[in-house]
């Protein structure tokens, strides 16, 4: 490998290395140790040297120099671990330089011109290779021919990066270096003499965590179903502890769940993983779960600057993201203040004159006649003009398709009129619904039903729409207000119900995504009527089970509008199409918006605030669910420490993820939460959990079982309300002596929703989105590949009645089918069909993986005893066209199973039977061309089977062929009637 020329001032520092070849010019080097036979002890100890020193050292076992007569200095111009490769570059500088360099007369020309070919060779052989993608191609090179040399991986296998680490075997390190590419990780190490590598596959991995011993404060351990395997780092720990996680989420969806769980477009693709790509991926799904934006936005700029807060009266320190349709603001300190600015509400971005005072200044101006001010902005100029490209097509976009006045006006579209940008409140009125579509919310026709509100509760009301009426006149209202802690206090208080929609539409910004999409729900609705399908059944069945104390859902008219909401949202998302606890959050939406509102709310929550929560797996809730349990033995290690297995408590908490505390608190309670959801996001549901959990702590530890613990937390919720209410509470429900005394306190006594609240702000609140997204990644490693062995088990559970494999070898074998599924999605050209190329869990078990007709044959060659030389590969093809009777060119586990298991375990007229069937169609086809003795001249169809006794008589078996054609994978295996794939009338003999 040619390396960008580098001086060496010492030509044999230290001895370590010997020559080869040389000449006036050149010198081809060895390193010393490397191919003695003996294995001398300065061998081995220049090889532990060189392991321990490869970040900084070309140490590569040869090396040619370039050296000028006379001079001291010399320069590493190529390297490589093979003598073959080095050779080859030998016989190139010897035929191509060697002449030219003796006619040159200064010693620097003769330095310069090797040097510039070099570096010639060196742009040849990166361009178009996957180390031209690295911020330092020529390191990156040297890194990816030993990852290539030592692991014998195709060179389709993408490196990523590669770290310095120790190796932990009990508490002997071994130090080496740690390979992160797409598919694997992969370790090496050579320390006085002894060579250790392995290399685990990402689909292998279980767990990913960071833990602390007695010897190393934290280490990286990365669990498989197999062994543990742990690695410490004096640099980078965190870094590569993060792209670990990053690389096995990554290929765990991809390979696992392609279908069901959404990957970023850029991650589709392989080719396309770096480790930059990987730091902006990691970047982007921080800002979209802080603001919690449309999964398709794409970030495009970062930039620090600092943002006039009139609030505060002060410029508020901070990060500007950028992204296709939105600008979003963070203070450094995560939640103090932020900021949210849709593209769509901008009329303008200006930048101003630059004083001492306000150094790189830019304006944006809103419709609602207010205007920002961004100071201290890096690359000013480049940013605003990518901000305003964004902002003349997203205007020409909305002035083409809101107002017919842009169409007509003499005006330009990049010229910024607020007539321009909107229709005027009459239209949108007259336009936006349908008839058949509610214009209020249901509340609104409803709340004379309710009984009437007591003073003391009036009063109340009224003085939180003072207070937020204040806070709207310093801090703005709409999509664009501060938030900041102000307005956190302000929602704990509970939203007053004349402003809770209107909030509700803010927070999420559904209100933007309404503005933009006019009649889209009023066509949809029409669209939807008449359909038919799983989904609208389920929505039909479920209609009625909504609230169905609340009398808005007593009558046809709330009934009505709730159907209308969820079946126009299954026929926007065929995809999610409709899950359970979708109908209680759709009411809620309804009583306290329009219906309109009520559908952008929903597809908010199901889309964006509660990504993968609504599929058919809820994988995203068992994600949540899994990091909520790490997050009790983190924060609540007195409660952890005496329920050891929390999975109980997560059979009753996955409720209140999934339906946001609806189906568990009182319902004036449980809408306070939904405020906290709403402007928090799923931030608050984790620390109202952790609050609920901290509050009956002392109760669950003196619980005397599971059974209990769920009703201490089931009584403590019925009896959370939202004021002080001065009737008697109910009874709790009965419990054992032992725990009655603890659980006294609970029953007794009403908790305040506000005061709970409140209470998980001040303990739990310094919980970041930050955090939570780092633990969901980790955690969907674990809730995956608990799928998996689930899929496996039952795969296992089907298949073992029908054949007569120990359960330990089919259980391998299940092992090795998987594993060649996963080489087509590793490194295959794209040619295989999309069933291979695409996982689909919703498949049965045994139909989840499956091979082709080439993976078919790797499998046949490393598995079956018939091994027939050069015809291997014929019987091979002959078999896989015999199992694959449905000819989609694929075999299931099942068929694959039921074959292995004849050859290996069924008696011998099986066997033979088998063999038989590979000489007669299907297995044999017309068009194949084989040797002459697999060829049909053996086959007869007029012939009987003649088979000569050993009393000397022979046996016509005509007949008896005839009705045993059927082999494995066949019907009969299957608990079907078994049938001959034979012409009738036809009897084939050999």
């Amino acid at each position: 490998m040619w390396l960008n020329p580098e001086e060496v001032l010492l030509k044999n520092a230290l001895k370590l290395w010997v020559t080869e070849k040389s000449n006036d010019f050149f010198i081809l080097q060895r390193r010393r140790g490397h191919g003695d036979s003996g294995g001398k002890f300065t061998g081995l100890l220049v090889g532990a040297l060189d392991t321990v020193l490869d970040s900084n050292a070309r140490v590569t076992p040869f090396r040619i120099l370039l050296q000028v007569p006379g001079s001291q200095v010399s320069w590493t111009i190529a390297c490589g671990a093979a003598v073959e490769d080095m050779n080859r570059h030998w016989d190139w500088l010897v035929q191509n330089l060697l002449h030219s360099l003796s006619v040159f007369e200064n010693k620097e020309d003769v330095a310069s011109f090797v040097k510039g070919k070099v570096k010639g060779l060196i742009a040849e052989e990166v361009r178009g290779k996957q180390a031209a993608q690295e911020e330092d191609p020529e390191k990156f090179r040297e890194v990816l021919l030993k990852f290539e040399l030592r692991f014998g991986l195709p060179s389709s296998e993408k490196l990523v990066t590669t770290y310095s680490c120790c190796c932990w075997k009990g508490r002997v390190p071994r130090h080496g270096w740690l390979y992160l590419s797409i598919n694997h990780m992969a370790f090496y190490s050579f320390l006085l003499g002894k060579e250790v590598k392995f290399v685990i596959p990402w689909v292998e991995v279980t767990r990913l965590e960071q833990v602390s011993t007695g010897l190393m404060t934290d280490m990286v351990r990365v669990t498989t179903r197999r062994r543990q395997r742990d690695f410490s780092m004096f640099l980078s720990l965190d870094e590569a502890f993060g792209v670990m996680g990053q690389l096995a989420d990554i290929a765990l969806r991809r390979l696992l769940d392609s279908g069901g769980l959404e990957l970023d477009q850029v991650l589709q693709q392989s080719s396309n993983i770096t480790k930059r790509v990987l730091e902006e991926q990691a970047l982007r799904a921080y800002v979209l779960a802080l603001f919690r934006l449309p999964r398709a936005e794409c970030l495009q700029e970062v930039a620090l600057c600092s943002v006039w807060t009139p609030h505060a009266r002060c410029h508020t320190a901070g990060t500007l993201y950028t992204t296709d349709s939105y600008l979003c603001f963070a203070s450094r300190e995560e939640g103090h203040c932020s900021l949210l600015i849709p593209l769509s509400e901008v009329i303008s971005i200006e930048k101003a004159e630059s004083t001492s005072l306000l150094p790189n200044p830019v304006i944006v101006s809103v419709r609602s006649k207010k205007a920002f001010q961004l100071i201290e902005l890096q690359d000013r100029d480049s940013l605003v003009d990518s901000l305003m490209s964004r902002l003349r097509a997203l205007q020409w976009k909305h002035s083409m398709f809101h107002s017919k006045k842009s169409l007509t006006s003499s005006s330009p579209y990049y010229t910024f009129y607020y007539d321009t940008m909107y229709c005027d409140g009459e239209e949108i009125e007259e336009r936006a619904l349908r008839h058949t579509v509610n214009t209020e919310a249901l509340m609104a026709y409803y709340h004379h039903s309710q009984p009437d509100l007591n003073n003391s509760t009036a009063t109340m009301e009224q003085v939180k729409e003072r207070l937020w009426d204040d806070h709207f006149s310093a801090y703005g209202r709409g999509v664009h207000m501060f938030r900041t802690e102000k307005i956190q206090k302000l929602v704990a208080m509970g939203i007053p119900e004349s402003l809770r929609g209107e909030l509700w539409m803010t927070f999420s910004d559904s209100s933007s995504e309404l503005a933009s999409h006019p009649d889209y729900y009023s066509g949809l609705v029409t669209e939807s009527i008449g359909h038919s399908s799983l989904a609208t059944e389920e929505i039909e069945r479920d209609l009625h089970r909504s609230l169905p104390d609340h009398p808005a859902f007593q009558n046809v008219t709330g009934i009505a509008a709730l159907r209308r909401v969820l079946t126009a949202y299954a026929h926007r998302n065929p995809k999610i199409g409709y899950c359970q606890s979708m109908n209680i959050l759709a009411s809620v939406l309804l009583l306290y918006t329009k219906e309109e509102e009520a559908f952008w709310l929903l597809v908010a929550v199901c889309e964006r605030m509660l990504p993968d929560y609504f599929n058919r797996r809820v994988i995203g809730a068992q994600v949540d669910q899994s990091v909520f349990e790490e997050l009790i033995q983190e924060r609540l290690p007195e409660l952890a420490e005496h329920i050891p297995d929390l999975s109980p408590l997560s059979s009753l908490s996955l409720s209140w993820f999934l339906t946001l505390f609806l189906s568990v608190l009182p319902f004036r309670s449980a809408v306070c939460v939904v405020d906290c959801f709403f402007f928090h996001g799923i931030k608050a549901i984790f620390q109202l959990g952790l609050a609920v959990l901290d509050a009956n702590a002392a109760a669950l530890c003196a619980s005397a079982d599971d059974g209990q613990a769920l009703m201490i937390l089931t009584g403590f919720l019925d009896h959370v309300k939202y004021d002080e209410n001065p009737s008697p509470p109910a009874p709790h429900p009965p419990s054992s002596p032992r725990g009655e005394e603890e659980c006294s306190t609970t029953v007794e006594l009403h908790t305040l929703i506000t005061d709970l609240i409140i209470d998980s702000y001040e303990k739990f609140g310094d919980l970041t989105v930050r955090r939570l997204e780092r633990l969901r990644c980790r955690h969907r490693i674990q809730v995956l590949q608990a799928h998996e062995d689930i899929t496996k088990e039952n795969a296992l559970r089907v298949v073992t009645p029908d054949v007569s494999l120990s359960p330990e070898n089919l259980a391998d074998v299940y092992d090795l089918f998987k594993t060649e599924h996963f080489i087509n999605l590793y490194w295959g050209d794209g040619s295989t069909t999309v069933a291979l190329q695409h996982h689909d869990p919703g498949q049965p078990y045994v139909e989840q993986y499956r091979v082709d007709r080439a993976q078919f044959k790797s499998l046949y060659v490393l598995l079956v005893p018939w091994l027939c030389g050069l015809h291997t590969d014929t019987v091979a093809h002959r078999t896989f066209t015999l199992l694959d009777q449905d000819r989609d060119l694929l075999i299931t586990f099942r068929k694959f199973a039921g074959w292995l298991d004849t050859l290996y375990c069924e008696e011998l007229n099986e066997k033979i039977r088998l063999l038989y069937r590979l000489h007669i169609p299907p297995a044999l086809t017309e068009s194949e061309d084989d040797s002459p003795p697999l060829k049909s001249p053996l086959l007869s169809t007029t012939r009987p089977l003649h088979i000569e006794m050993p009393n000397g008589g022979d046996q016509r078996l005509s007949g008896a062929v005839e009705a045993d054609v059927e082999g494995p994978g066949s019907g009969e295996e299957c608990g079907e009637t078994a049938t001959s794939n034979e012409p009738e009338g036809v009897h084939p003999v050999l």
